[in-house]
């Protein structure tokens, strides 16, 4: 005889074991079995306090409770992603390569034309030309395929709630911006079901942080309020008040590819007008002029002493009011002027012998999608999954492993 628990009457049966039926035995243990629960004690406490700091700026119970309703832990992809430390250095030729592809520019082009009439608004508005835009949005979203795999995305209140919590480095960003999507959430500006976006918060076809979508949002399209996620037309007018609130200088370009002579190369990061630059030596390779001799500029170096130059205009850095990196704003101004129809660069990035031009990494994914060591997509574009076939491939051959996309790589995959 064993006793068994009744939970409506909240009384014990006695029932001959024979009589019971496996499956019930099996429901019972379950209950009895103590829930292993996803909640995070600790984050829900933090949580809980948070509320104060976002009632005291004005934030609702109500938005705040919807804002968080299905959160009980922090995302650990986030925090992953957050301490990520490149395993390779990223050389800007491989930056680059990955983001001025024909495709993104020849994609650019077709946008172009499809949204023609809300770029030559954009242009009328706000002064900043159409394929400054089109690149930005390239390079922020991929013209919004990244948008489509949700895999990719986290829900931008856990993700920023995460940061707050766990990460010393970046708490008091992820709390500025928290409060900021939570009066978001409040005023009606947006759905909590709408917020997803990058592990920092960054969201829409354009990738804006709150703080920034707060300062700089446009509705364009007609439809009451700025939707960057849907709205293709408030994306792009959005990123474009950004520029122009940040000075962008309509008619002028970001910069120009320069020649440097070898005993100029000092003078990087140096202040000079585009005369003085030119009495250095510093010209446009193939003899082009310069349009405006006295326009201000500074001389970049991203490739190293050795490398091509750029004389970088104001509009550089306002791009880099978007991102403040060099690498960006070179790669948003090269791909605008691919876009609008201009030669790319001239001169060649001072790779070391072992490493791959563009046309070698596009064959380089092929030759591993072709032997089963790859399975994503042949963009030329050599990231995590590239490099992981690269480190399979190498086991395989008895090669050193480390990943490394090199000619050596790609000759042997050749001969596969």
């Amino acid at each position: 005889m064993r006793p068994l628990y009744n939970s409506n009457t909240r009384t014990v049966i006695i029932m001959p074991i024979k009589t019971v039926p496996t499956k019930t035995i099996l429901v019972l243990l379950f209950c009895f079995i103590p829930a292993i629960s996803t909640a995070d004690t600790g984050f829900q406490k933090w949580l809980e306090g948070f509320y104060q700091l976002a009632a005291e700026n004005g934030v609702s119970r109500k938005a705040f409770d919807a804002t968080f309703e299905n959160v009980t832990a922090p995302d650990p992809k986030v925090i992953k992603k957050a301490n990520y430390q490149p395993e390779f250095t990223t050389e800007i030729w491989d930056y680059l390569d990955a983001r001025i592809t024909s495709q993104a520019a020849s994609i650019g082009q077709k946008k172009g034309v499809e949204y023609q009439k809300t770029l030559t608004r954009i242009e009328q508005q706000f002064g900043v030309e159409r394929s400054i835009i089109l690149a930005i949005w390239s390079m922020e979203s991929n013209y919004g395929a990244v948008l489509s795999k949700t895999n990719r995305l986290h829900y931008v209140p856990k993700a920023l709630a995460t940061l707050a919590y766990q990460d010393k480095r970046r708490k008091k960003f992820a709390t500025n911006q928290l409060i900021a999507i939570l009066k978001m959430v409040d005023s009606g500006e947006v759905k909590p079901e709408q917020l997803m976006g990058s592990w920092a918060g960054a969201m829409g076809h354009t990738q804006f942080i709150p703080t920034s979508y707060k300062a700089y949002s446009v509705d364009l399209d007609g439809v009451p309020g700025s939707d960057i996620w849907t709205s293709v037309p408030d994306a792009l007018a959005t990123a474009a008040n950004l520029l122009k609130n940040n000075k962008w200088q309509t008619g002028k370009t970001w910069g120009y590819e320069v020649t440097v002579p070898k005993d100029a190369a000092q003078y990087k990061e140096e202040t000079k007008t585009i005369a003085e630059w030119k009495k250095l030596g510093i010209v446009r390779p193939r003899n082009k002029a310069f349009p405006r001799l006295d326009d201000k500029a500074i001389l970049k170096m991203v490739g190293g002493d050795n490398g091509p130059g750029f004389l970088a205009i104001k509009n550089f850095f306002v791009i880099k009011k978007y991102n403040n990196s060099d690498f960006y704003a070179l790669a948003v101004g090269l791909l605008a002027d691919k876009i609008a129809g201009f030669d790319g660069m001239v001169q060649k990035w001072p790779r070391p012998t072992t490493s791959l031009n563009v046309a070698e990494k596009y064959e380089l994914q092929l030759l591993l999608k072709a032997t089963g060591y790859y399975k994503g997509a042949i963009d030329g574009d050599l990231g995590k999954n590239s490099r992981t076939a690269v480190e399979m491939f190498q086991k395989d051959n008895n090669m050193k492993i480390n990943g490394i996309p090199s000619q050596n790589v790609l000759q042997l995959l050749r001969k596969k």
